[in-house]
């Protein structure tokens, strides 16, 4: 492949959905980094976003770099060098994520769809993730001003041999599966409840949850519902599963745990915790992973005390504080 000259191609700006060819291609794309890195470039939420289009809620501006012919690379049959995504509130507040294809890493594309950015957009109201936190990233960051604000733990489990104690659920809660067709308000609700404090997990609609449902990776058997003797929603654990790739075994994941306001201090987060991690390892699952804010301090201590233990690291930079 001919030296790559990224500052001179153009940016395709697209508001909104994006359509079926282009959703094709960041979806081909990151699956690309993924197998490279481990890690995914861009967070699921997202994806379901750029799918969806626009709504009350947010609007969505996507600057796409293609490579042209003479710059791509016929071994791997992509052309799509790098995407930019930006999912932006009604108040201008908003995320910024970039995907960069392998082929086309440490050449300027990043930096070439930051410049679209700032040129089209600016960076009023923005932060931005970076998934792994690379050392490129960083110095991007820190080149346009930007700072670390919060970081999310990835942490990792090995389930083989791992000495886990009995679920313990609070007299009166019982387990069981998640029921699609019935189930999703009720849920609903119950996320909104228990996640009234989180910017992202507490505002998933109904739209977000049939867009996960739709998923090749959702599983009912493992979403995991708590209910009392009257039949009322407490928490769950939803699970998830890593298809194998490349050199990246399965993995299951612990999605997202949530408790009832009324149930906290119950002991049910822990038990539920518990119950997803045994639903995974009767999967044959050798390794269990989950995320989690850094300053979580009561999350950090129970993950560590079950065997969990710090993995990688997902970084969201905002625009550095003067002085």
């Amino acid at each position: 492949m001919t030296p790559a000259h990224p500052e001179k191609w153009p940016v395709h700006a697209v508001r909104g959905g994006v359509d079926r060819q282009l959703l094709k291609d960041c979806r081909d794309l990151l699956a690309a980094a993924e197998e490279s890195d481990g890690n995914p470039s861009i967070s699921e939420q997202t994806l379901v976003t750029m799918r969806a289009g626009d709504s009350a809620e947010h609007t969505l501006l996507t600057l796409a770099l293609y490579a042209p012919d003479e710059d791509s690379d016929p071994a791997s049959g992509q052309d799509l060098a790098g995407f930019a995504v930006v999912v932006e509130e009604p108040d201008r507040s908003g995320i910024l994520e970039i995907a960069v294809h392998p082929s086309y890493r440490n050449q300027g594309v990043a930096d070439r769809l930051v410049r679209a950015l700032k040129e089209s957009r600016g960076f009023d109201g923005l932060k931005a993730w970076s998934h792994g936190n690379h050392e490129a990233a960083a110095d991007l960051a820190a080149r346009y001003g930007y700072a670390p604000v919060r970081e999310l733990w990835k942490m990792r489990m090995t389930t083989a041999g791992a000495d886990l104690p009995e679920p313990v659920l609070p007299e009166g809660v019982t387990l069981r599966a998640f029921v699609p067709g019935q189930d999703e308000d009720a849920w609903l609700a119950l996320n909104r409840a228990a996640f009234s404090h989180h910017p992202e997990q507490g505002s998933l609609t109904r739209a977000d949850l049939e867009a996960r449902m739709a998923e090749d990776w959702f599983d009912p058997a493992g979403f995991l519902l708590a209910e009392d003797s009257e039949g009322r929603l407490q928490g769950f654990h939803w699970t998830k599963v890593h298809s194998g790739h490349g050199d990246h075994p399965a993995i299951g994941e612990v999605y997202v745990v949530g408790v009832a306001p009324e149930a906290q201090g119950s002991g049910l987060g822990k038990a539920l915790t518990l119950a997803g991690i045994r639903h995974l390892q009767d999967k044959g699952l050798h390794a269990v992973m989950l995320y989690t804010d850094a300053d979580n301090t009561p999350a950090v201590s129970l993950y560590r005390r079950l065997g969990f233990t710090r993995w990688d690291m997902d970084v969201m930079y905002g625009p550095a504080q003067a002085g």
